[in-house]
């Protein structure tokens, strides 16, 4: 397993993180199988989106934002209730097909953590798998 640490700046934010994802992949041999990606945390998640135009990460925070305000009737006292929603809608992990030594991702397709109660910094876990041989 490969350990990414990801720092953010603003309370809501989507980093790209594809290129360490891809990294940690590419220094696992493996050519092909499967790259589990996963965040350890309840305030942040991970998603696959465009990540062509940075205005798309932009709209997708907004978006967030709009659907889960900060300040709103929660019972949880902690004045993060809207993080722990926001990661509910997000998900904590994605799985990402590996061939050719590669990630299998669309063209337009990049790997996202989202950050919902930072700045903080975070841990983002990597785990790739070999596929089995049936042969």
């Amino acid at each position: 397993m490969v350990s990414l640490r990801v720092k953010t700046a603003r309370r809501t934010q989507l980093l790209d993180i594809t290129r360490e994802v891809q990294k940690a992949v590419a220094e696992s041999t493996v050519n092909s199988g499967v790259c589990t990606i996963y965040v350890p945390h309840t305030t942040a998640g991970v998603i696959i989106n465009e990540h062509a135009d940075p205005d798309v990460a932009s709209d997708m925070e907004a978006a967030f934002d709009q659907m889960a305000p900060r300040e709103g009737n929660y019972r949880h006292a902690e004045g993060n209730s809207d993080s722990h929603i926001k990661t509910a809608l997000t998900g904590t992990s994605q799985v990402v097909l590996v061939e050719g030594g590669k990630l299998a991702l669309g063209r337009w397709q990049g790997i996202f953590f989202c950050e919902f109660d930072g700045p903080r910094e975070r841990t983002v876990w990597v785990k790739i798998g070999a596929d089995r041989d049936r042969g």
